[in-house]
């Protein structure tokens, strides 16, 4: 399993990337962390503007899913992320047993 956790600025305290402190929040050797300033990632899921940007979000692929021009289909996708902690846990048990679609 790897995690990629992408920073970017949303709100309007978001200048600069995130702090060590905020980094340290994620404390696990699979998880990379990634500053995008522009909020490229935001706009390759549908994000074109401060209203429709996506953040606070989660989403879950099947090994082997590759990015092009935009996301491959996920098989969970939720936020706010504080929310849908167990939904992801579940959607990553079936991630990891290579298991169906789930939405």
């Amino acid at each position: 399993m790897r995690v990629f956790v992408i920073w970017e600025p949303v709100l309007p305290t978001d200048w600069t990337a995130p702090s060590t402190a905020a980094l340290r929040r994620i404390d696990d050797a699979r998880a990379t962390q990634f500053w995008d300033k522009r909020r490229l990632v935001s706009s390759s899921m549908g994000g074109h503007n401060r209203r429709s940007v996506v953040w606070d979000f989660i989403a879950v692929y099947t090994q082997g899913a590759v990015w092009s021009d935009h996301p491959p289909q996920a098989i969970y996708e939720g936020g706010p992320v504080v929310r849908v902690t167990q939904p992801t846990r579940e959607a990553l048990a079936q991630a990891l047993l290579g298991m169906g679609h789930l939405r």
